[in-house]
C-alpha cells in the first residue's frame, strides 16, 4: 500500500540566544505559515488577574514602533491577503499567520515586529478590553466550554470559566499587561514553527532573523504547572433552566503521560466508539434514536493522560445512552473486539492522516502542539507504520490503564437536578470497580 500527502522535510534549529524552531520545507508550496510560541498563559498571572495573559494577546498584534495603530497595523499586514490570528491557553500564547509565498519575508518581518516592538498604548488598552469582554460574554453561551473549564478547575487544573474570567477582567491594568509581556516574550521561551517553500537561502535568512531577534535573552522556558487531577466524589451539577436537554461530561485520568504507542492504541478505539456514525458507542445510540452527536477525546498534561466523553443529550435518554457507553467500554476491558473491526478503524484512521497533510498549514500543525510540549518532533512519515502496529492487546492495555488510578469524574449541565446526575454517576462507576 502506498500512502500520499503533501511531502516536505523537517528541519530544526536551535539558536545561540535559546530561540528554536521547526522549519518545514514544501517544496513549490504557494503559502507560507507560521506559528510562534511563548510560553506566557494564564498559569504564569495572578489568579487574581486572569485575563493579563489573554489581554496581552489582544494588544500584541497592534499598535508597534513601525506603525503605531492597530487599525493601520493590520491593514498594512492585511493588505495582499495574508491572515493572522493569535491565542492564548493556559500554558501558551501563540501568534499565527499565513500569507502568499510571494510576500512571505514582509510577513515575517510584521510579525516580528508586533512581537518585538508592541506598544500597549492605554487608549487601545481601552478597545481590547470592551472586545475581550464581548469575546468572552458570547463564549459563556457556549455550555459544552461553560462544563468543560468548570470541570477542569474541579479537578485541579489551571482553569476559570468565562463567567469568572468576566468578573476579574477590572482587576487587570495596562501596567500588568507591559509586565506580563516583560517577563515571558525573551528569546529562549520563544519556539516556532514555519512550513512553506523554505529552500536553503530563505532558511539562513529566517535562522539569521531569529537569531537576531530584538528581545532580551531571559531564563529560558518556564516550566509548565505540577498539576495532579483528583477524584470529584461528586458530580458538578450547574443549573440552567433555560435549555430543556443536559450536557455532559464523562472524564477519567491516568497518573501519567502515554507513550506514543499507548496514544496510538487509545486513539484507535476511541475513533471505534464515538467518531463515526457507525462506532460503537455513537452508532448504537443513533440506532436507538437516543443521540444526535456526541464525542469523546484523549488529553496529555505534565503529570496525567485524559480520555472523556461527552454529548448533549435529552434527561429521558441520558440512563440508555449511559447503558451503552459503560456496556461497550466493559466490552473493550475484556477484549471482545473483532479483527475486521479493528482493520477498518485502521484503515480510517490511515485516510484521516493523509487529508490532515493536504495543505501547508495542516502539515504544519501536525507537529507544532507536539513540538510547543514537550520538544519532541513526531516524524509524520511513520504514522502509517504506528498505525499499523495497532494491536488488540495494546488496545485492551491502555484502555483499562485509563481506569486503574480510580482518578474520575462526572459534570452535568442543565436542569435535570443534582439527584439525576448523581444516578448518571452511579451507572457509570462500574467502570473503575476491579472486576469490570
Amino acid at each position: 500500500m502506498t500512502y500520499t500527502a503533501m511531502k516536505h522535510t523537517v528541519t530544526e534549529i536551535k539558536l545561540k540566544n535559546g530561540a528554536a524552531g521547526l522549519l518545514i520545507h514544501v517544496p513549490d508550496a504557494s503559502v507560507m505559515s507560521f506559528e510562534y510560541n511563548f510560553r506566557a498563559g494564564d498559569y504564569l498571572v495572578d489568579p487574581a488577574k486572569w485575563e493579563t495573559a489573554h489581554l496581552m494577546e489582544h494588544m500584541l498584534i497592534g499598535a508597534n514602533e513601525l506603525v503605531p495603530k492597530a487599525r493601520a497595523f493590520q491593514a498594512e499586514f492585511e493588505k495582499n491577503g495574508a491572515y493572522s490570528n493569535a491565542s492564548t491557553s493556559s500554558y501558551d500564547v501563540i501568534y499565527e499567520a499565513e500569507c502568499a509565498d510571494f510576500e512571505w519575508d514582509r510577513i515575517l518581518g510584521l510579525l516580528l515586529t508586533a512581537i518585538t516592538k508592541p506598544l500597549f498604548l492605554d487608549e487601545e488598552f481601552e478597545a481590547e478590553f470592551g472586545n475581550v469582554r464581548e469575546e468572552l460574554n458570547a463564549r459563556s453561551n457556549n455550555h459544552f466550554r461553560h462544563l468543560n473549564l468548570a470541570l477542569r478547575e474541579k479537578y485541579g487544573f489551571v482553569s476559570k470559566t468565562d463567567q469568572d474570567r468576566l468578573l476579574l477582567m477590572g482587576n487587570v491594568s495596562v501596567d500588568d499587561i507591559r509586565e506580563h509581556y516583560t517577563k515571558t516574550h525573551t528569546s529562549s521561551n520563544l519556539r516556532f514553527v514555519m512550513a512553506g517553500n523554505l529552500n536553503a537561502t530563505r532558511r539562513k535568512l529566517i535562522e539569521k532573523l531569529v537569531s537576531t531577534i530584538e528581545l532580551p535573552l531571559g531564563n529560558g522556558r518556564p516550566e509548565l504547572p505540577v498539576e495532579h487531577p483528583k477524584k470529584i466524589d461528586t458530580p458538578l451539577y450547574i443549573h440552567n433552566d433555560t435549555i430543556e436537554n443536559m450536557y455532559f461530561y464523562l472524564d477519567t485520568f491516568a497518573c501519567h503521560q502515554l507513550t506514543d504507542p499507548e496514544s496510538d492504541n487509545l486513539s484507535l478505539i476511541n475513533t471505534m466508539l464515538t467518531e463515526t456514525l457507525y462506532s460503537r458507542i455513537l452508532g448504537t445510540a443513533r440506532e436507538k434514536g437516543l443521540v444526535y452527536s456526541m464525542s469523546s477525546g484523549i488529553g496529555q498534561a505534565t503529570n496525567s493522560s485524559n480520555w472523556w466523553f461527552g454529548a448533549q443529550v435529552m434527561p429521558q435518554n441520558a440512563p440508555a445512552l449511559f447503558e451503552i457507553i459503560t456496556h461497550e467500554l466493559s466490552e473493550v476491558f475484556r477484549g471482545k473486539i473483532s479483527p475486521e473491526d479493528i482493520d477498518s478503524a485502521k484503515q480510517y484512521a490511515l485516510g484521516r492522516y493523509q487529508r490532515s497533510g493536504q495543505t501547508v498549514g495542516g502539515t504544519a500543525s501536525g507537529y507544532s502542539w507536539r513540538y510547543f510540549f514537550d520538544g519532541e518532533i513526531d516524524d509524520y512519515y511513520k504514522v502509517p507504520e504506528r498505525i499499523a502496529a495497532i494491536t488488540k492487546q495494546g488496545i485492551v492495555d491502555v484502555s483499562l490503564s485509563l481506569f486503574e488510578d480510580n482518578i474520575w469524574g462526572l459534570g452535568v449541565l442543565g436542569n435535570a437536578s443534582e439527584e439525576f446526575a448523581r444516578k448518571l454517576q452511579d451507572q457509570a462507576a462500574v467502570l473503575w470497580l476491579k472486576d469490570k
